[in-house]
C-alpha cells in the first residue's frame, strides 16, 4: 500500500473509532451502560490501530494494551505509562461487557454502571485525541 493510501486508510479506521465514541455517549445516556464500556474499548482499539496503519504497519489483535505496547515508534507515545493505563482499562471491557457468561452469574447489565461508563468514556476520550494528534494530515 502506497504511503498516500495508508495515511487515507489510518484516517477511515480513526473516523470509526470516533463513531464508536459517539456510540458510546448515546449508550450512557440511555443507561446502557455495558454496551457503552463495549463502545468505549471499540473506539480505544480502533484508534491505536489507526496509528499503526499510519506508518504502514499491520496491527493484529484486540488487546489495546498489546497495540500500545508493541507499536513500533515508542517515542511517539508519551506519557507511555498513561497510554498503557488507559489501554489496559479499556481491553478489561472487551469480553465480559457483551456476554451473559463473562461474569458470574450477572449480565452485563446488572454489572456496570454509570461509574464504569464515564471511566470508560475518560479512557477512551484520551486515546482518540491523542492519535489524533498524531495522524499525519490526508
Amino acid at each position: 500500500m502506497s504511503v498516500t493510501k495508508n495515511i487515507y486508510e489510518a484516517h477511515r479506521w480513526w473516523q470509526t473509532a470516533r463513531e464508536d465514541f459517539l456510540a458510546a455517549q448515546a449508550l450512557e445516556k440511555e443507561g446502557m451502560f455495558s454496551h457503552a464500556c463495549f463502545e468505549c474499548q471499540q473506539s480505544g482499539e480502533k484508534a491505536v490501530k489507526a496509528l499503526w496503519l499510519s506508518i504502514e504497519a499491520d496491527p493484529w489483535g484486540h488487546s489495546i494494551q498489546k497495540l500500545v505496547s508493541e507499536f513500533p515508534r515508542h517515542d511517539w507515545l508519551k506519557p507511555r505509562e498513561q497510554w498503557l493505563l488507559n489501554a489496559a482499562f479499556l481491553d478489561k471491557y472487551y469480553i465480559p461487557t457483551r456476554y451473559p457468561n463473562g461474569l458470574p452469574d450477572l449480565t452485563p447489565a446488572q454489572s456496570y454502571g454509570a461509574e464504569d461508563a464515564k471511566m470508560a468514556m475518560e479512557r477512551a476520550s484520551f486515546l482518540l485525541e491523542q492519535v489524533r494528534l498524531l495522524l499525519p494530515e490526508k
